[in-house]
């Protein structure tokens, strides 16, 4: 059900830079969901932070790129990102997790904390839902609360009318997944506070190359 008092903001990343992408348009079709149930909605491609392959030389030479910078910042205003990623050879494309990487590099971390939902879109009959488990491990290793009930869009190629999707049970399952992911995101938001350790290197003997240590607040 829409919520017009939702004090939400969500970042919806179509994660593909192709310029007929249905895991795009799926991200589009999310943001209006989204913005329907009272969130402010911020719909971003994966374009628009463009950055070269993570290099460490670079990142001590001329620091993050400014597509990175960009992604930070608008993952730092965001409450929780969205992101609908194909599948590529049955993992995540090389350029959603260049981002990831770069991101990283930021103090404090911009994932860490974060409640996060991740959505695919394929051709195929899984829909694009390998990619999915491949790219939760970098999100949850950054310390990202990834929601568990992914969606997945088989047959992607097939399930539009227009800028709707054809099928009324898939566009109310859609439509339950985030409205159960913005109830979590708003009782994370503002439930009483505990604060929560990220370590990076978990386990690792106290080393200066290595220590990355965060505290955030998560829901009590």
């Amino acid at each position: 059900m829409s919520n017009p008092d939702r004090d939400l903001r969500v970042l919806v990343v179509g994660a593909s830079l192709s310029t007929t992408s249905l895991n795009n348009r799926l991200a589009a079709f999310t943001a209006k969901l989204v913005a329907d149930k009272g969130a402010t909605t911020d719909l971003a491609t994966i374009d628009q932070f463009d950055c070269p392959f993570y290099d460490r030389d670079l990142e001590v030479e001329t620091g993050p790129p400014v597509g990175a910078h960009g992604f930070c910042e608008r993952l730092k205003a965001a409450d929780a990102p969205i992101v609908a990623s194909p599948e590529y050879n049955a993992s995540m494309p090389a350029a959603i997790k260049n981002l990831i990487d770069w991101v990283s590099r930021f103090r404090p971390q911009p994932l860490n904390g974060k409640q996060a939902l991740l959505m695919s879109a394929s051709p195929s009959m899984v829909g694009g839902n390998r990619g999915l488990w491949a790219l939760r491990i970098p999100f949850e290793h950054l310390g990202s609360r990834v929601y568990p009930d992914m969606f997945s869009l088989a047959q992607a190629h097939q399930a539009w009318d227009g800028d709707n999707l054809m099928d009324a049970e898939l566009r109310q399952r859609l439509d339950r997944t985030l409205g159960c992911f913005l109830d979590l995101v708003e009782a994370t938001k503002h439930y009483p506070k505990i604060k929560k350790v990220w370590v990076e290197f978990l386990g690792e003997h106290p080393d200066a190359a290595t220590d990355r240590v965060e505290e955030s607040e998560d829901a009590a």
